[in-house]
């Protein structure tokens, strides 16, 4: 019998711990941008969070081309689509359903450093900074 309770606090111990493992890492989904110009999935990269843009309000530029990524400082990936491009990277934890890392605007092509943090269950505030002091805030909304 006290195999058997043991047994249980040990599964509901190790259940209890999952699920606070899993409410950590919800973060994980697709997203969209409170005013519906971009979407972005963010997904596990290794040990860190990272996001990827998979779609845009106004996908094509004035010519009918998709956007690219025209505003990067490397010449070389001016001619890569803004559709795909990973725009967060190396999320790391930094408390309760908070992680940092960085942000690439392909807007100006600059790429600054981040916070990302959950707001509920479906709104996730990000934001790119400046020295750590001049910050945007943008506001999402999760839809998957």
């Amino acid at each position: 019998m006290k195999k058997a309770v043991a047994v249980v606090m040990l599964v509901t111990l190790l259940g209890a711990t999952g699920a606070a493992a899993r409410a950590e890492t919800e973060v994980t989904g697709t997203w969209v941008m409170d005013n519906g110009k971009v979407t972005v999935r963010v997904s596990s990269c290794g040990a860190s969070l990272c996001g990827t843009i998979v779609g845009l309000k106004k996908p094509l530029d004035k010519h009918g081309n998709a956007k690219l990524d025209r505003e990067n400082p490397n010449p070389a990936l001016r001619s890569r689509p803004v559709i795909g491009l990973t725009i967060l990277s190396n999320m790391r934890p930094a408390g309760s359903n908070r992680w940092k890392g960085k942000i690439y605007n392909p807007d100006d092509g600059k790429t600054y450093t981040s916070r990302m943090k959950l707001q509920g269950d479906n709104v996730m505030k990000v934001e790119g900074c400046v020295a750590g002091v001049l910050c945007k805030a943008m506001k999402f909304v999760r839809i998957k």
